[in-house]
């Protein structure tokens, strides 16, 4: 059994899969692995800090599938995250994803630690983010006491998930119920998501909710997102807009353009945003990639802006 697991581990990595090295096959399971390692030196943009290296993704993705027959599944995901540790920050968790589910045709349930149906929303394309991607983002798009429901079909996507509030339990850190649902019109995919969210038992909820499309060109893809957050704990509201133009130069080259508007009741928070990356990928691997960034960020608080600087960046990243 060791020997059939570890040929067709080496097989599988040989065969350079974009979606996962199938790690074993044989009466119904299967277990697949993905890898993503990214490693960059980055002179962020807080002026207080010099160059570095940043690790930042180092996942293991582990994938379990059983086949119970009339085209019923069961599946389990647990994933690893060690990006804290390459950076000595031993306390971190390195537990990102454990999660149980059942598939029937097109409709998954899922139980356990995972992302919540409003991290599926977004168009920003950067790698490194000196404001949050969008509202979502900013609230909460993760939970350690998940139900998720998701369904594909032909011109959509629909995602659910709740957050359990789980007061008393160690895992406790808020209660949300998230909407997602994402389609493709042609040339154009629409999107919207919404999110109710209650931090504590005591405080009270804050409602975001977001739109975005995306129109393919031809020559570019041209992006925009919309979100915004009423806290009804403070009574104001706080939006994230954003607009991407990807350009594919060559057929291995990807050029990024986009802008990040915060706009906040807080005129204190306001921000916006300018980066450009480009992408390069191997022709023979196009699971390795290079990349380079480059950022500005404005705060409309002076002392706030004082602080930051351009944010340069580039890395390397190895997928399977």
């Amino acid at each position: 059994m060791k020997k059939l697991i570890l040929a067709s581990a080496i097989a599988a990595l040989a065969a350079n899969s974009a979606t996962a090295a199938t790690i074993y096959e044989d009466k119904g399971l299967t277990f697949k692995m993905k890898g993503d390692w990214q490693v960059q030196l980055r002179d962020d943009y807080k002026k207080a800090n010099s160059a570095d290296v940043e690790f930042d993704d180092l996942e293991i993705k582990n994938t379990v599938i059983y086949d119970l027959g009339n085209d019923l599944k069961a599946f389990g995901q647990l994933d690893f995250g060690f990006k804290d540790a390459a950076e000595d920050k031993q306390s971190g968790s390195d537990l990102e994803e454990a999660y149980i589910g059942l598939q029937m045709h097109n409709v998954k349930v899922k139980v356990g630690k995972m992302d919540l149906a409003s991290d599926e929303f977004g168009v920003e394309g950067a790698y490194e983010t000196t404001l949050e991607e969008d509202q979502f983002d900013a609230i909460s798009t993760s939970g350690d006491d998940v139900i998720r429901v998701e369904a594909d079909f032909d011109m959509a996507n629909i995602v659910f998930s709740h957050e359990i509030e789980s007061d008393g339990n160690d895992s406790a850190n808020g209660e949300a119920t998230d909407l997602y649902v994402g389609g493709d019109l042609g040339p154009v995919a629409v999107a919207a998501a919404y999110q109710t969210y209650q931090a504590t038992t005591a405080s009270k909820d804050i409602d975001t909710w977001g739109l975005s499309a995306e129109f393919d060109a031809g020559i570019a893809t041209i992006g925009a997102d919309y979100s915004v957050s009423d806290d009804s704990n403070t009574n104001q509201d706080t939006a994230v807009a954003n607009l991407v133009a990807t350009f594919k130069a060559t057929d291995t080259t990807k050029v990024a353009l986009g802008y990040v508007n915060l706009d906040s009741d807080d005129n204190t928070k306001d921000a916006d945003t300018w980066y450009a990356n480009v992408s390069y990928k191997f022709p023979s691997q196009k699971n390795v990639k290079l990349f380079a960034e480059v950022s500005s960020t404005n705060y409309d608080n002076a002392a706030t802006d004082a602080t930051v600087e351009t944010d340069v960046l580039a890395g390397m990243q190895i997928k399977f």
